[in-house]
């Protein structure tokens, strides 16, 4: 199969029949075999009976429906595990993707090399409510993480099927697949511009807590990535710095108390701050080692991506 769309959707009855009857005219105008995973995210509108009417109509459609709202990196989780295709692409339901976008993408994978690729909407139809907050993120996320994408948070990707193969996604984690990727081993991250259509029926489903949410999971997929199997190198650094830094005040009270014959050690405020620094240190460094024995101790501790081997390809 070539391509595996994975649409996740939530409250979209009025956009779907125009989405898959475009889908489908891009599809029979380049000749690809293809499949449609449409994942309803819990809908509390009609969304799942115009899926069913469209399973009947074009085969290639497969629908999931959710008992309840799980959010998108859910229904994308879910769209990775089930999809067959050789190039996977996730385009949002709200028609503001353009599915005319798909050839050009399914090409950048397939005869110029990317595992990824991201869309970037350069020209918005969003509300400044959401388009500031969004280009914060990007700035933020770029700088942390050193992948040069504008639109992190763009639902029209393009995939590689060993990429998707090899994350797990969870959370509000969806917009950092390209960070996870690359964490991965893949490192051929590209973008192309995208055409960005004004929301013809319904509304945003973005808020402010999304976002917050967002900025915190990058947070945690920094930090999982970097250190999730040696918490040690990041918790005992840090505390063993702490631990040394209280060690070296102390020192220094005592000298100036016997040498120098100065007023006691607790009199001086720079004494609590030693005994503060060697606590933490501590507990840092307790810390770390205990994350180390719980990563030591996991079922997957030596779990792996192999991409290749003399007898070929590896879960392609």
């Amino acid at each position: 199969m070539d391509i595996s769309l994975i649409i996740p959707l939530y409250n979209e009855e009025e956009s779907l029949s125009e989405l898959i009857e475009e889908i489908n005219a891009v599809m029979l105008e380049n000749n690809f075999s293809w499949e449609a995973l449409l994942i309803d995210d819990g809908s509390s509108d009609n969304s799942w009976m115009v899926i069913e009417s469209l399973k009947k109509q074009y085969p290639q459609v497969k629908g999931i429906s959710f008992r309840r709202n799980y959010g998108k990196s859910a229904a994308l989780n879910v769209g990775f595990e089930r999809c067959k295709g050789d190039v996977v692409i996730t385009m949002d339901a709200d028609l503001q993707d353009n599915p005319g976008e798909i050839p050009e993408l399914y090409n950048m994978i397939m005869k110029d090399g990317f595992d990824l690729v991201s869309g970037w909407k350069k020209k918005r139809f969003d509300p400044l409510s959401k388009t500031i907050p969004t280009k914060l993120y990007n700035w933020a996320t770029r700088k942390m993480t050193g992948i040069k994408l504008h639109d992190f948070n763009c639902g029209l990707k393009a995939y590689r099927k060993k990429v998707v193969k090899s994350v797990e996604v969870y959370g509000e984690m969806h917009r950092y697949i390209p960070v996870m990727a690359k964490w991965a081993g893949f490192k051929k991250i590209g973008e192309k511009v995208v055409q960005h259509r004004k929301r013809k029926f319904g509304h945003t489903k973005f808020g402010l807590e999304r976002f917050v949410n967002g900025f915190l999971d990058l947070i945690s997929i920094l930090f999982v990535t970097r250190f999730g199997r040696k918490p040690m190198h990041l918790f005992g650094l840090i505390g063993t710095l702490m631990f040394m830094a209280g060690v070296v005040i102390a020192g220094y009270l005592a000298y100036a108390k016997f040498f120098l014959l100065e007023y006691r050690m607790t009199e001086r405020p720079l004494f609590y701050f030693g005994l503060l620094a060697m606590v933490i240190g501590t507990q840092l460094f307790l810390a770390g080692f205990i994350g180390e024995m719980v990563a030591r101790s996991s079922a997957d501790r030596n779990k792996y991506l192999i991409d290749q081997t003399t007898e070929g390809n590896w879960q392609e």
